[in-house]
């Protein structure tokens, strides 16, 4: 299977310099390659979407909600097809696939109602027969890199908005799982979206570069790890173009003595092993405030002993293998970087039964309890199956281990106290907080993004922060003359 680039509404029909390797995960055998887009490439992925731009930014909002509307109902159509690609090449199960899918579906849906969002003021007779207007416009030609862990789901953050707003778009996905992007491109196209409105360019740091450079994009949209998200911020801003870059996590979830203890172990499991810990919203970090370490590690250890890990196309599977050998070797890493540095490893995701071939890239859910601040399975973002218990003895600790930390993407905390948790909400520095919600992502009309190091910039995510990215505003003066206007005057124009 080869996967090549979509540009200017079909795929690309040139012979690349260089490609990649796609790899099923739950096999680790080789399934495809993906062609690799050098500079050149991009420049004619940027040039199309230049075209495509003057005539979709005249495209009225009706015709652009048409369109997303039609998407929409593809992408509903066809949800069960695609969550087998993002199966196939994350690893995910089918399941978890097809909640990332529904979740991009409720953006496409909000960018299916943008047109209200667009409109500007207006101000009659500001000065005498003078009007002032202001009105939003589209950007021009944008950028939207994305990570493996959400093929389709991030992607949908960004470009149904983007396009509804009037731009086009270059996406580049990652290179792991790259074909959930064209597959998307192929229900555009469907759906009636013109030529060049969204195009898809595959690759590495190359790829990246040429579009943080080119001068006809005139913002990015990213999300990934921490120091290439500052990369593409600082790069982005350097060559003059409006960025949102958001980053990696540290996610921590704090129980308090009064929680319900079954209730806080079920959500620590299913925020911390759910697509093998493969995304920036798990919960990597329980913060147990005595007394209750001791019972929630064991009701966390049971949970863990029951789950089924290996492929995600068979049935009863519920947590698959990691996207890569190479990222899974770097993940074991840290079970033995956790345990010299004096934590205890309670269960070792090594030694867990896999329902699956045994060269995928696999390791079972990993709990480590007695974790302190300093250590690198606390201070790193590991993003697998790796679950720390740092104890603590007071809620005041717990608001200061989680606001030290120099992540800010999303928390939580379980209580039954609704004044602690009030306190909480007002008093932690992070961008998403969950109330006895382990994974606190906002639906779409909210704005998705983290503080601290993990957003750069300052628009979030989708919602209305989402629309404000992707519009300028200008405001306009108009006086129309009538016959009896005074003639020259040379004086400073003064509001009367």
């Amino acid at each position: 299977m080869r996967t090549t680039h979509w540009i200017g509404g079909k795929p690309w029909t040139g012979v690349a310099e260089r490609a990649g390797d796609i790899y099923d995960p739950a096999t680790g055998q080789v399934a495809g390659h993906v062609d690799f887009a050098s500079a050149a490439v991009v420049d004619q992925a940027v040039a199309a979407a230049g075209e495509a731009f003057t005539r979709w930014r005249t495209a009225s909002l009706a015709q652009r909600s048409n369109v997303m509307f039609a998407f929409r109902e593809l992408l509903n159509a066809h949800r069960r097809e695609l969550a087998e690609i993002i199966t196939a090449e994350h690893g995910k199960v089918l399941s978890d696939a097809a909640g990332e899918i529904q979740r991009g579906l409720e953006n496409v849906e909000f960018a299916c109602g943008i047109p209200p969002m667009l409109k500007g003021g207006f101000s009659e007779n500001a000065s005498t027969g003078v009007d002032v207007y202001s009105i939003r416009q589209p950007l021009g030609v944008v950028g939207v890199i994305t990570p493996f862990n959400f093929p389709a789901m991030v992607p949908l953050w960004f470009a149904p908005n983007a396009i509804a707003c009037g731009n086009s778009v270059v996406l580049k996905p990652s290179e792991k799982d790259p074909s959930a992007a064209n597959f998307l491109a192929e229900l555009f196209a469907e759906a009636g979206l013109p030529d060049g409105v969204f195009n898809v360019v595959h690759g590495d740091k190359e790829a990246v570069d040429r579009i943080l450079e080119h001068p006809a994009v005139k913002a990015i949209s990213f999300v990934g790890s921490t120091p290439i998200a500052r990369y593409v911020y600082e790069t982005g801003t350097r060559n003059g173009k409006r960025v949102q870059a958001l980053g990696g996590a540290k996610n921590h979830m704090v129980v308090l003595p009064d929680a319900d203890l079954d209730l806080a172990a079920d959500a620590a499991v299913s925020a911390g092993f759910g697509s093998a810990g493969e995304r920036c919203m798990a919960i990597s970090v329980v913060v147990a405030v005595d007394p209750v370490g001791d019972a929630l590690v064991g009701k966390i250890s049971e949970r863990i002993a029951a789950l089924r890990v290996g492929d995600g196309r068979r049935p009863g599977c519920e947590m698959g293998p990691l996207v890569t050998g190479a990222h899974r070797d770097r993940v074991v890493s840290y079970l033995d970087a956790g345990r010299a540095a004096g934590a205890e490893l309670v269960i070792d995701g090594r030694s867990h039964r896999i329902d699956g071939e045994r060269a995928g890239f696999w390791l079972g859910p990993t709990l480590f309890d007695r974790v302190d601040t300093g250590m690198s399975i606390y201070t790193d973002e590991i993003f697998g199956p790796v679950l720390s218990v740092l104890r603590v003895p007071s809620y005041d600790d717990a608001v200061e281990v989680v606001n030290t930390n120099r992540y800010g993407n999303g928390t939580a905390i379980f209580t039954n106290d609704g004044g602690a948790a009030r306190r909480y909400q007002n008093e932690i520095e992070i961008g998403m907080v969950g109330v006895n919600v382990p994974i606190p992502v906002p639906v779409s009309y909210y704005s998705f993004g983290g503080w601290k190091d993990s957003l750069f910039g300052d628009a979030h995510a989708y919602g209305p922060e989402g629309v404000n990215f992707f519009v300028r505003s200008k405001v306009v003066t108009s006086r129309w003359l009538d016959p009896s206007h005074g003639g020259v005057n040379l004086g400073f124009p003064q509001n009367s």
